[in-house]
């Protein structure tokens, strides 16, 4: 399966924003066909304000964002991994993420579970919980035979989580972040390559670059795939741009074989 990874600077300016993942998506198409193809978290809007990022929010399947993805993965025929954006049901939020398959019909829809309410290093303060609701369902969807596992940014320090892709199939985890650059620096590759390892799957991690919120915020980007042993398979240079890679199913047999991790478990 060939995968391909766009990294975006988002910015206050929803239509700026799908411009620039319309134009990456079909850049990347046209020089990778990609099966798969992935965005950051928060692609459509982005910013530090709860308020703004709320008055962005779409109800599905009615969004700008949604029938945009739809239409994109149609027409080209891949399945579209779009990052996520925020999601209003009612009265509630959620950053979400919605999945459609090579017919433009969405195949998976997850809404994060552990939310970033953080003093981060550098004294900039997040509260993920003041603007979106947390999900509570483990979601996985499939690209013709192989499971692909749902996860968003600060899921990737909860390790429960990944364990449950896993038990549940995966073969493949996806992650979109907007990944903070303080943290990121120090954390992202740790974070990512731990999970991709100790769940010996192809993992798949997309992030914002640069900074947003009028500079006020910045994110770490360095958008990778890292493969079932925890090394780097291919990775991004800094700024907006894309990464692909092709995955080996038979290589995460190998990888399993040699350490059956997932007959040892003891703790549930």
């Amino acid at each position: 399966m060939k995968v391909s990874l766009v990294q975006m600077n988002s910015q206050d300016d929803k239509s700026a924003n799908l411009k620039m993942a319309k134009a990456l998506i079909e850049k990347v198409v046209a020089e990778e066909n990609p099966d798969l193809v992935v965005l950051p978290e928060y692609y459509a809007f982005l910013d530090g304000s709860p308020e703004a990022m709320r008055n962005s929010a779409e109800t599905f399947p009615n969004g700008e964002s949604y029938r945009l993805m739809s239409g994109l993965a149609e027409k080209h025929g891949i399945t579209l991994h779009a990052g996520s954006v925020c999601e209003r049901d009612g009265d509630d939020y959620f950053n979400a993420t919605i999945v459609f398959g090579p017919d433009g019909k969405q195949i998976a829809h997850y809404r994060k579970i552990h939310l970033f309410d953080v003093d981060a290093p550098g004294g900039v303060s997040y509260r993920e919980s003041n603007m979106v609701s947390r999900g509570k369902d483990i979601v996985t969807y499939k690209v013709d035979d192989t499971t692909v596992g749902c996860a968003i940014c600060y899921d990737i320090r909860f390790p429960e989580l990944f364990r449950k892709l896993r038990d549940a199939g995966a073969d493949i985890i996806v992650l979109p972040a907007a990944f903070t650059l303080m943290t990121g620096k120090d954390h992202w590759e740790l974070l990512a390559r731990a999970r991709a390892c100790e769940t010996q799957t192809w993992f798949l991690a997309t992030g914002q670059t640069g900074t947003h919120a009028q500079g006020k915020n910045a994110c770490y980007g360095h958008s990778m795939v890292i493969n079932p042993w925890g090394h780097i398979a291919a990775q991004a240079s800094d700024g907006v741009g894309t990464t692909s890679a092709r995955l080996d199913f038979d290589y995460t047999a190998k990888v399993r074989a040699a350490v059956p991790v997932a007959n040892h478990h003891v703790v549930a």
